[in-house]
């Protein structure tokens, strides 16, 4: 990861010459998923024709969040993710743009001649079939191919990538995610979702009937839907079994939100660590049980069945 390079970039600023005359992307790629992977094999093949860099260009925040806040969901990566996924996909830089209101105010021709043209002197961009850009998103692939071709430029649009079910699309791993269909995420991403988090203290409550769990805060991306889950827990270096509950604790009479992940076969101190959780399947919907001795017998179950599915 190391000989691949990140940046931060103000709009106007230029970044280093390594960076330009090569082939270029832009866009939000939340989630990175297969669409977004299979566009970034192709601004490789464009770059490696020009001999140039593949570079990815994202936003942090996403316009939207300043465009129309109201809307605005967590994210499905963090914007530290997201350049790591992207690198994994193959591109060798990947520049975070700061969305400001002077980046959301140029024109589709300013951004073009300023940003493309300007500061990354790109040979040939790569943009998904429904890119806007610009003042009110005034820029499409149309506009943009144009543009392009005036400047002797290569041009090239990705279709929507299909499976089976339709496009494969950031809004289709959402809604897999809020409906706890994390297999059916996995396939559109090409790898398990996944989230991170700080432990924090909790009510110390599953240590004294043998399930202690790791409660996790500060998580800054989508949540799947309310449920128990197999999932892996990277912990620094070591990868972990776990059995992860979304939800509230009903059988204690609590309805706050909790993420809570029993590590299997794991003792240590875990606080103020940042994990990752992996999800791998669905197990059951969260619920109350009559008493502590039935919720033990259902969280020895729910730990046998996440050893049967993560073996």
């Amino acid at each position: 990861m190391n000989s691949m390079a990140q940046l931060k970039l103000h709009w106007f600023k230029h970044p280093p010459a390594h960076f330009t005359r090569g082939a270029v992307t832009i866009g939000n790629f939340d989630g990175v998923h297969r669409g977004h992977q299979s566009l970034i094999a192709t601004v490789v093949r464009q770059a490696r024709a020009c001999n140039g860099p593949a570079v990815a260009v994202t936003f942090d925040p996403p316009p939207i969040a300043l465009l129309n806040p109201a809307v605005l969901r967590p994210p499905l990566t963090t914007i530290e993710t997201r350049v790591e996924l992207l690198h994994a996909a193959g591109a060798d830089h990947v520049v975070v743009l700061e969305t400001d209101p002077g980046l959301l105010a140029i024109s589709p021709e300013a951004f073009f001649e300023d940003v493309l043209c300007g500061l990354f002197e790109a040979r040939a961009v790569v943009e998904g079939y429904n890119f806007h850009f610009g003042r009110n998103r005034a820029g499409n692939t149309a506009t943009l191919r144009t543009m392009c071709e005036t400047k002797g430029m290569q041009f090239e649009e990705m279709p929507a990538l299909h499976d089976t079910v339709g496009v494969i699309s950031s809004s289709r791993v959402r809604n897999a995610i809020l409906d706890g269909d994390v297999r059916g995420a996995a396939e559109l991403l090409a790898r398990n979702y996944s989230l991170a988090g700080i432990v924090e203290v909790g009510q110390k409550r599953g240590r004294t009937i043998g399930f202690p769990t790791a409660n996790l805060g500060a998580v800054g991306t989508e949540i799947p839907k309310e449920g128990v889950y197999a999932v892996r827990v990277h912990i620094g270096d070591r990868l972990e079994r776990g059995a992860m509950n979304i939800g509230p604790n009903p059988t204690f009479g609590e309805d706050a939100k909790k993420l809570e992940v029993h590590v299997l076969d794991f003792s240590g101190d875990l606080y103020g660590q940042n994990i990752d959780i992996e999800f791998v399947q669905r197990l059951r919907n969260t619920r109350a049980f009559p008493g502590i001795p039935d919720l033990m017998e259902q969280l020895q179950r729910d730990v046998e069945q996440t050893r049967a599915v993560l073996g």
